[in-house]
């Protein structure tokens, strides 16, 4: 959740009872603007969701459950998604005299929960959370430009949320696939190129700018990779690229950002990249 940083306490005669709040500043969070983001960091947002929903799921007072679960209600602050307004929340697990009393009905699909011994419905709080999670965000930020071989484990992620299967909870969520993701995506093993690149040791490419989607620099082709050869496989992906450039910067995941260039006529010092130059024939 949003951090307080403090807040304010006033009874005055035209508004009595308010209370002003000191909070973190973040972003307004944008679906369309998400989706032209790297993969890793639509991941990154989904992987802070998931803390959240596992924190709402066993919070000091209970099950919480958002009942206005929308994307307008979140934002985010460095990279990660944090919810703002709670005035909609809720600890209270609805009662029932049978399982007929636990239906949860949304605009795609319906389930019905077991009513439990005590009257009051299992689990419904962490079950209404996790598959507004799965309509509003899990399946438009995860399968979309995912890389292939990690499609079959996040099926099973975007599964347990969207059917409420016996893996449909936050604790499976956080604790078993999320890490599985985050370990393959950052040790992706890449063929060896048969491409020749020179490499000119720190010296860097400040022009020959092209674009690429997704890209981390909106002038420029700015991807991560695990390691050199996984950036020639890139380069050689593009009929354009010519060059790439290392840098000492890496993404959340430990990935090293590089410039790809489609030129390297005019080359300059910099101590902390490394230039690689397509050799031609």
């Amino acid at each position: 959740c949003f951090q307080l940083y403090g807040y304010c306490y006033q009874d005055s005669n035209d508004i009595p009872d308010t209370l002003t709040t000191i909070t973190e500043l973040g972003s307004p969070l944008e679906m369309i603007q998400l989706l032209q983001t790297s993969w890793e960091d639509r991941f990154r947002i989904c992987l802070s969701l998931v803390r959240l929903l596992h924190y709402l799921a066993h919070s000091p007072l209970g099950s919480v459950t958002l009942l206005d679960f929308r994307p307008r209600q979140f934002v985010i602050v460095d990279g990660e998604l944090k919810v703002t307004d709670l005035d909609d929340a809720s600890i209270e697990e609805s009662s029932c005299t049978s399982n007929s009393d636990c239906f949860m009905e949304f605009p795609a699909r319906n389930f019905t929960l077991p009513c439990s011994v005590e009257g009051r419905c299992q689990n419904m709080n962490e079950k209404r959370n996790l598959y507004n999670a799965y309509r509003f965000f899990f399946t438009y930020l995860l399968p979309h430009s995912a890389p292939s071989s990690l499609r079959p484990l996040l099926d099973k992620i975007v599964n347990a949320t969207g059917n409420h299967n016996k893996h449909g909870n936050a604790k499976y969520l956080l604790f078993y696939p999320s890490p599985s993701v985050n370990s393959e995506f950052t040790q992706k093993c890449v063929k060896s190129a048969n491409t020749q690149y020179r490499r000119v040791p720190e010296a860097f490419i400040p022009d020959e700018n092209y674009r690429c989607w997704p890209s981390y620099h909106h002038k420029g082709c700015l991807l991560s990779v695990f390691d050199v050869n996984e950036a020639i496989e890139i380069c050689d992906s593009y009929s354009q690229c010519k060059a790439f450039v290392l840098t000492n910067q890496t993404t959340w995941t430990g990935r090293q950002l590089v410039f790809f260039k489609m030129a390297s006529n005019h080359i300059v010092p910099d101590p902390d990249k490394i230039t690689y130059v397509k050799v031609t024939d």
